[in-house]
């Protein structure tokens, strides 16, 4: 139909489809506007009872006039079919909308508030919906909700078109009372709304079965998943409400949307005065600061003072900061706003520039409301650099205060103290290149740390990042780990004499326990001082994750993770992460999912494509795994995942090439080797590499419980002897 020009409507492009019907975009020629022409689909061309659902909506929803319901211009008929036209909404599914960043506990307060508006309207003209879901209303890019698809909407007064003991809408946003065939009432709707809201929250349904069948008895007779498995800040009170609206009973829900957007304002008025207790946190991300200086090569220092700050906010147990990764995602792009506000899922952005000249800086910085641009704070500081660290104190807690939110856990840091300006601009560029990850990179990292040493011994920050790069040259197999395992414990041990209030000093501790030395309870005190000492930082609590995955906490770990994801969710790692406990979990879709997303942020990951591929396996989707595994740009968890998917397709010759090419790659790839071993039944051998693992101290260990492939070794009695040795017997 792309081209046809229909009445005075000329179709220019297809919106989308569904059950119900084919959606265009057409230029209206007469008015000069764009307008959306929905078409019952081919199939349906000839169905009489179709046509009358065709005609029924437009009816329904002409009845409408309301900001959040698609506005309905008419229906005419073309080749002795019925098309409705109404407006174009520039925007997104609502499911959509949702998955396409997080969205803060008010973003949904407020989608809500918009549905029920919406539908308290048509409930009041008579309409219910009968069919509300994700896929049914629209998200415009101002951020406004429309309803459409009244394709089975329902005047009342007016004959019933479904037939007795039918079921209408979709399943999953089905009442009870519907599923049983049951006249739909307003409640009916709120029912819905309650399993769209609990989708926005979650990201899942409440109800999950494998089929049809089962999905209606637990509609029928189970209650719902709890909500804060799905996600744990979620306020009490719109749980409260979230719960009352899925109530079996029509009786025992909210008799009227108008009741329930009194209730839903009640918990966005609490969340908003939340004093800090986990729930409405205030959020901000610091974006990185526009370097104004004449010298490009002073980027550096903008980039790092902007880290700086996000730092000091990130000690604040009352404030939710986003990561640096998430935050510097947005560098350099001319993005609005509130879209950024929203991929982040933050309330406020703290922007500004720096301008140095020789040993003078000035910063300038604004606290903006991200829903609106709304200016709520500015102020220009001019200093030497010097005094760059009570700079750094001065804007953090002005912003806190503009925020309302004391700076509690504020660094032990003296406002007075003066710094090396050369061994500051030093320690701000090693950061910066220790965060790119290259080999080439942290290698550079390193030189520079070790100059800020050689020219201040008593530098914390420079020993800490020099354990730092030491702990990533190891994780991605730049040198050899045994070489290099005690300079890190040094660097780590020289840098907590000189200040123990580093939360980055405790997280490399943590690491360096958890992959090189196997001592879980002190990886546990080191991840948990880091997260107390910056409870904002979702660095520090995927490392406190890592290690409740790696003893066996697979709830804890999944929960902690899915906090880091939340507060930098454009940090493919805290996604690949998230994916790791949730596979030892044996959580495997949430897993493919959380790997997707990683894939999504950063295609060339090490790694990632190991994982995933190791995800699909798991799912028994072999074929899938092998393309994945064939993407992997790590040879050693290319050829290790191949080895073991041949092996379980029986296919044993090109099982045992790869295993071949594994081994000759180096004893490195240990534990890489002892699986492959395990997948393909050579427990001898496979007990054999899990020794001389443990022998070379190699960082793979610390995943032998929690991976599904090493499953294949528990009725051995060797296994519960292994995991005593590395301490994970318990």
């Amino acid at each position: 139909m792309i081209g046809q020009t229909i009445s005075h409507y000329k179709i220019t492009s297809r919106l989308g489809a569904g059950g119900m019907g084919e959606v265009f975009l057409a230029d209206d020629t007469k008015l000069d506007r764009q307008v959306a022409l929905k078409f019952l689909p081919a199939s349906m061309w000839n169905e009489s009872e179709a046509q009358q659902r065709l005609i029924r909506e437009a009816k329904a929803a002409s009845k409408l006039d309301h900001p959040n319901v698609v506005t309905i211009f008419g229906i005419e008929e073309y080749d002795g079919r019925p098309f409705i036209i109404m407006s174009h909404v520039r925007g997104v599914s609502l499911q959509e909308y949702c998955n396409a960043a997080p969205r803060t506990i008010d973003d949904v307060i407020d989608l809500a508030l918009q549905m029920a508006d919406g539908l308290q309207h048509a409930h009041e003209a008579g309409v219910i919906h009968r069919d509300l879901k994700s896929s049914n209303v629209l998200v415009d890019d101002r951020g406004r909700v429309r309803i459409l698809d009244f394709g089975i909407a329902r005047l009342r007064g007016t004959t019933r078109l479904t037939q007795a003991g039918s079921t209408v809408g979709t399943l999953a946003y089905s009442p009870p009372e519907l599923a049983r065939g049951k006249e739909a009432e307003p409640t009916s709707d709120i029912y819905s709304l309650g399993v769209v809201i609990y989708q926005m929250l979650t990201k899942r349904l409440p109800y999950e079965a494998d089929h049809e069948a089962a999905l209606l008895y637990s509609i029928l007779n189970e209650a719902p998943l709890p909500l804060n498995d799905g996600r744990i800040d979620v306020p009490s009170e719109l749980q409260d409400v979230v719960i009352r609206c899925l109530e079996k009973n029509p009786k025992d829900r909210f008799q009227s949307c108008a009741e329930l957007a009194s209730e839903l304002k009640r918990c966005l008025t609490h969340a908003m005065s939340s004093d800090g207790n986990g729930n409405g946190k205030p959020s901000i991300a610091v974006l990185p600061f526009a370097n104004m200086s004449a010298d490009p090569e002073n980027e550096y220092f903008s980039d790092g003072l902007s880290e700086e700050l996000l730092n000091v906010l990130a000690k604040n147990p009352g404030l939710k900061v986003t990561g640096r990764t998430s935050s510097f995602a947005f560098k350099g792009k001319n993005e609005d706003l509130r879209e950024i506000g929203q991929k982040l899922g933050v309330e406020h952005l703290l922007e500004g520039s720096v301008r140095k000249a020789g040993n003078r800086v000035r910063i300038t910085t604004q606290l903006v409301k991200a829903s609106d641009g709304f200016h709520l704070w500015s102020e220009t500081y001019d200093r030497v650099l010097e005094d760059i660290f009570a700079v750094q104190d001065e804007i953090a807690q002005a912003v806190s205060e503009a925020m309302h939110v004391t700076l509690l856990g504020a660094p032990k840091q003296k406002p007075k103290t003066t710094v090396n300006p050369e061994t500051f601009r030093l320690n701000l560029q090693a950061r910066q290149l220790a965060s790119q990850l290259s080999k080439a990179s942290v290698a550079q990292a390193v030189e520079i740390y070790k100059k800020v040493i050689s020219i201040d011994p008593n530098d914390a920050r420079a020993w800490a990042g020099l354990s730092l790069c030491y702990g990533t040259q190891m994780g991605y197999g730049h040198v050899d780990a045994e070489g290099l395992l005690d300079e890190a414990r040094k660097a780590a041990q020289r840098a907590l004499e000189l200040d123990d209030t580093l939360p980055e000093v405790h997280n490399s501790i943590g690491w360096q326990c958890t992959a090189y030395e196997y001592d879980w309870d002190r990886a546990r005190r080191s991840f948990e001082r880091a997260v107390e000492l910056a409870p904002g930082d979702g660095q520090f609590l995927v490392g406190l994750g890592v290690l409740q995955s790696t003893v066996g906490n697979h709830e804890r770990a999944v929960e902690l993770l899915r906090e880091a994801v939340k507060l930098d969710p454009l940090n493919p790692l805290s996604h690949a992460f998230l994916g790791r406990v949730q596979l030892g979990a044996r959580r495997y879709e949430e897993a493919l999912e959380s790997y997707s997303q990683a894939v999504e942020l950063s295609p060339n990951m090490t790694g990632i494509h190991g994982m995933r591929s190791a995800t699909l396996y798991m799912m028994g989707r072999y074929d899938d795994a092998l393309a994945e595994a064939r993407k992997e740009k790590s040879t050693g968890y290319r050829t290790c995942a191949l080895a073991i998917i041949h092996a379980t397709l029986g296919q044993d010759d090109q099982s045992k090439d790869a295993l071949d090419t594994l081994i000759d790659q180096g004893e490195q790839w240990g534990i890489q080797i002892a699986l492959a071993h395990a997948a393909r039944r050579e427990f001898d051998d496979a007990f054999h590499w899990l020794d001389r693992s443990f022998e070379m101290r190699d960082a793979g260990i610390s995943v032998v419980k929690t991976n599904p492939v090493f499953d294949m070794l528990k009725d051995d009695p060797r296994w519960p002897a292994f995991l005593k040795k590395i301490g994970l017997d318990k």
